[in-house]
């Protein structure tokens, strides 16, 4: 694999979206990633195919800078995941397999929340956090769609300084005869439009 990506016209050379070299991870004796040679050129849509154990959601929590990266490198658009997690982790949205989102916050709190993990200006997090359309619903009344992830989906599609979101088992929750598709693309849409 070659260090840099070619984007555009001339000879411009710009960081890989995600870089992985020999990521590895262990869990004791046990490998869950094993030498991961890894790039994601930016606006790339990739996925991690494999079967349970695998080690995709180790993979993931190390590039998010969730779990550290004892072996290899990790790179998030130029940024060393080790080194500068936060850099790196403002550039990244997660969404995990499991719903993590607190039950007893409405949508539109929760995505506060979030954002303010992220250190996301508090004028921005207003314009974001007004994305949420179910905003003022909580998690616990919801539709199960919702209470599974929609409303993570939605937040961390509306955080204004993500490149990259991450999603562990992406359809999980969502309904597509419901339209939670679609309003989670809408949202992602919005948010690319003001910025």
């Amino acid at each position: 694999m070659t260090r840099g990506t070619q984007h555009g016209h001339g000879s411009r050379r710009t960081p890989d979206a995600v870089r992985c070299d020999r990521l590895t991870y262990a869990f004791g004796d046990s490998r869950a990633v094993d030498g991961l040679d890894l790039a994601v050129r930016d606006g790339e849509v990739f996925g991690l195919l494999g079967p349970n154990g695998a080690g995709r959601t180790t993979a993931i929590r190390c590039i998010t800078t969730l779990l550290p990266v004892p072996a290899g490198r990790v790179a998030v658009f130029g940024h060393d995941a080790a080194h500068d997690r936060m850099a790196a982790r403002r550039l990244l949205g997660y969404v995990p397999q499991q719903l993590s989102a607190d039950a007893h916050l409405t949508g539109r709190e929760n995505v506060t929340l979030f954002a303010r993990v992220f250190d996301v200006p508090r004028r921005e997090r207003a314009e974001r956090v007004a994305l949420m359309h179910r905003g003022r619903v909580r998690a616990l009344g919801t539709p199960a769609a919702l209470r599974r992830g929609l409303a993570e989906r939605h937040g961390n599609d509306a955080l204004p300084t993500l490149e990259d979101v991450f999603r562990d088992v992406a359809g999980s929750g969502l309904d597509d005869q419901s339209g939670d598709f679609r309003d989670v693309r809408s949202t992602r849409r919005t948010a690319r439009r003001l910025g």
